[in-house]
């Protein structure tokens, strides 16, 4: 499979890929950085919820949608998936080195934001980022994007760039609305695009109850068990569009002019 990730990522190169990956997201720290150190005032969960809020309810559900459109974008430029599909290498084995492509560029923008983040601040201000609170975030925050690639990557061969977009501009609001409040508290475990957002914000929330001068047991149990949900739903999704699209690739032959 790295061969694949491999031969994946050299067909990148001249494209807009791997600046996404690499500049976007020290961009966007650096950005973060300098407002919080021209803010002495900030509070670790000021940053922590600052920060992670902005990626996984703005840049995970874009991020995904970009990536896995423009990524099968290129395929049907070149010769409208005639070569992609005739290569004579097994379709799983097409998809799954998109797959991973895919994962490995949200996986690198996201650390590469918060270590980007971590190493501007914390020589300046120790007591504002942590990487034992931020890392631990971006992985499972990695973790619940997983179901998501594999949608948009479904979405992307079936329908196109435009679709896997637009489905992501509504994926924000879904973030948005159901990840960060109360609306959402019963159906979240439905909406993928709110699994970023529960599971990212996790380390924070712990890292705040452990350091309340009164731990509720209460508030524990719930963090607790928003984990638990969190991570079965990931993983259902995951399994389910992932599975799903492999045997749909497998027979399919191709986007025609009129889809």
């Amino acid at each position: 499979m790295m061969r694949f990730l491999w031969s994946e990522w050299l067909r990148t190169k001249r494209t807009a890929i791997r600046f996404l990956t690499f500049c976007m997201p020290v961009l966007f720290s650096l950005c973060a950085a300098a407002y919080l150190i021209s803010h002495p005032g900030s509070t670790q969960a000021f940053a922590f919820e600052g920060f992670f809020t902005i990626w996984t309810v703005f840049f995970i559900p874009i991020g995904a949608g970009v990536f896995a459109g423009f990524l099968v974008h290129e395929e049907e430029l070149a010769g409208s998936f005639n070569g992609f599909l005739g290569t004579g290498i097994s379709r799983i084995k097409l998809y799954m080195g998109k797959f991973s492509l895919l994962l490995f560029c949200l996986t690198a923008c996201t650390f590469t934001a918060v270590l980007t983040l971590c190493v501007c601040v914390k020589p300046i201000m120790p007591e504002v980022v942590s990487f034992r609170l931020f890392l631990p975030a971006a992985a499972l925050m990695v973790v619940g994007t997983l179901p998501l690639l594999a949608l948009h990557l479904w979405i992307s061969f079936a329908w196109g760039m435009g679709a896997s977009i637009g489905i992501s501009m509504g994926g924000l609001l879904m973030a948005a609305i159901l990840g960060l409040t109360g609306i959402g508290s019963r159906i979240w475990p439905l909406i993928p695009w709110t699994w970023p957002v529960k599971l990212g914000m996790l380390p924070g929330a712990l890292i705040l109850e452990e350091s309340a001068a009164i731990r509720s047991t209460e508030i524990f149990s719930g963090i607790m068990h928003t984990a638990a949900v969190g991570f079965s739903a990931a993983a259902a999704g995951l399994l389910l569009f992932l599975a799903g699209g492999m045997m749909w690739f497998h027979l399919w032959e191709g986007r025609k002019n009129c889809e």
